[in-house]
């Protein structure tokens, strides 16, 4: 019975890339049940594979993409998962302050402490990191792979940059069965976490054991507001800004009156009108850096 996993997205790359990984875990003594996919839409059926014959450590090896494509199964078993931060934001992992080192992903994995942390999810499909309609969509959407291979997370501040004018839309979102925001909004944002990319911070003092999921609403107008509210989420925290609206809740229905764009986890998905939210408490095991 194999009781580790190692499931590795292809293209992504940490240090030495997975000839180092492989020989990392050999020094350790640990022979894993090893899949390799070219993308992470791929990973869903070897992981299942792998769970089904016993895996109860699985190590992911990629971006936010990956973990979020294996989050959903990983949590229909008794099983652990190991994060090995090889993608370009990497923001779950260093929101669980797990660092881009394979040595020491690896020493977290193995002897690290064990959190069951929440997930959320958008029409059924779980996240574990946010989740977004509207300008994070479009700019993940501009953030094209080749980009991000060639310039890193400065791909995600080229991509905001250009949809900074993006067409608004009229929202109407529902928190906890109660209505909570109608307007127009740029950007609705689901979070399971606190910081975001390059640095910014969307949440403040959001916790992915806490039974809740974080949400926010955007709604500036052009560069310079924009531009306000970005310097705001640097400085301090998004929800201090005067076009930015934040709350909590369990079950988030949001309504729009058109097809927006949306993601999760940095992965985009397609255009729709209707988004159901909902909060998965105490869902997956994640390996964490020890607390003592």
């Amino acid at each position: 019975m194999t009781e580790v996993a190692v499931l590795a997205h292809r293209g992504k790359s940490l240090e030495g890339g997975l000839p180092a990984l492989r020989r990392a875990l050999k020094r350790r003594g640990v022979d894993p049940f090893w899949c390799v996919v070219d993308r992470s839409r791929d990973a869903r059926k070897p992981l299942h594979q792998a769970l089904k014959q016993g895996a109860k450590l699985v190590f992911v090896w990629g971006g936010d993409g990956m973990v979020q494509r294996c989050v959903g199964v990983i949590s229909r078993f008794d099983a652990a998962m190991a994060i090995l931060p090889a993608g370009t934001a990497n923001l779950f992992a260093s929101n669980l302050g797990i660092p881009k080192s394979i040595e020491a992903a690896l020493d977290i994995g193995l002897g690290g402490d064990r959190l069951t942390l929440d997930l959320g999810s958008v029409n059924g499909e779980k996240f574990a990191v946010m989740a977004g309609v509207g300008f994070d969509a479009q700019m993940i959407h501009d953030a094209r792979p080749e980009l991000k291979r060639r310039l890193g997370r400065t791909a995600y501040v080229l991509a905001a940059a250009k949809n900074l004018r993006g067409e608004p839309f009229e929202a109407q979102v529902d928190v906890d069965g109660k209505r909570w925001f109608e307007g127009t909004a740029q950007c609705v944002l689901f979070g399971n976490v606190g910081d975001a990319f390059a640095g910014l911070t969307a949440f403040e003092g959001a916790r992915p054991d806490d039974g809740l999921l974080e949400v926010g609403v955007a709604s500036p107008n052009g560069i310079l507001q924009w531009g306000r509210t970005l310097a705001r989420s640097a400085l301090s925290h998004a929800s201090e800004s005067p076009f930015v609206q934040t709350t909590k809740g369990r079950s988030i229905d949001v309504r729009l009156d058109r097809k927006v764009l949306h993601e999760l986890d940095g992965s985009e998905r397609k255009k729709r009108r209707k988004f159901l939210i909902d909060v998965h408490p105490r869902a997956i095991a994640v390996c964490v850096p020890t607390s003592r």
